[in-house]
């Protein structure tokens, strides 16, 4: 039997599970998210085969999970950035910025990586909800400021930003990338 390294058993499996969630990304972010699979974890986790199943049914299982941790974690920089908010419209301001900070900052690239990867059905509305995690605030913001067309909002939020991160991410300066997605989408819901 393994030695448990913890205070009590269910603190081990998180901590264990932790583990395995590290070596997923970090075998993600060196060769893609096609290369994470069982094997391939256990190896870097220095564990069998076997103890990555007591925590993930498959490959496509333990990368689901992998995607639902990153946008979480993600949401909760999100919240943290927007915490000091005044008023609606700055955070919107403060959520745009944080989001291509977190992008121009490269912490997105395991985001990226695992963009490729098919997986599975019946982890999809886990992850729209987490998904839908991060986009709350913009949401909330929005009906606050009495915007029409929420979800036409949302869309073109997100065009702009997914525009100023292919600009980022091409190596044009981020920080007007930022300033200038950030003032375009401002000066935008005022239109909608």
């Amino acid at each position: 039997m393994p030695r448990i390294e913890t205070q009590t058993l269910a603190q081990h499996r998180d901590w264990r599970r932790s583990q395995l969630i590290d070596a997923a990304a970090s075998i993600a972010m060196q060769s893609g998210g096609q290369a994470v699979t069982v094997a391939a974890v256990a190896q870097r986790a220095g564990l069998s085969r076997t103890s990555v199943y007591e925590y993930f049914a498959s490959s496509a299982d333990l990368v689901a999970d992998l995607v639902i941790d990153e946008l979480n974690g993600f949401a909760s920089y999100l919240s943290d950035e927007i915490a000091q908010a005044n008023s609606p419209s700055h955070c919107i301001e403060l959520w745009i910025k944080g989001a291509l900070t977190y992008i121009a900052d490269g912490r997105h690239l395991l985001a990226k990586a695992l963009n490729a990867t098919t997986l599975p059905q019946e982890r999809a509305h886990q992850i729209k909800v987490a998904h839908r995690g991060l986009l709350a605030p913009l949401m909330e913001s929005l009906e606050k400021l009495q915007v029409e067309n929420v979800q036409q909002a949302l869309a073109f939020i997100q065009a702009v930003t997914d525009t100023a991160t292919k600009r980022i991410e091409s190596g044009n300066n981020a920080t007007k990338e930022i300033e200038k997605a950030t003032a375009f989408c401002l000066n935008g819901l005022t239109s909608i």
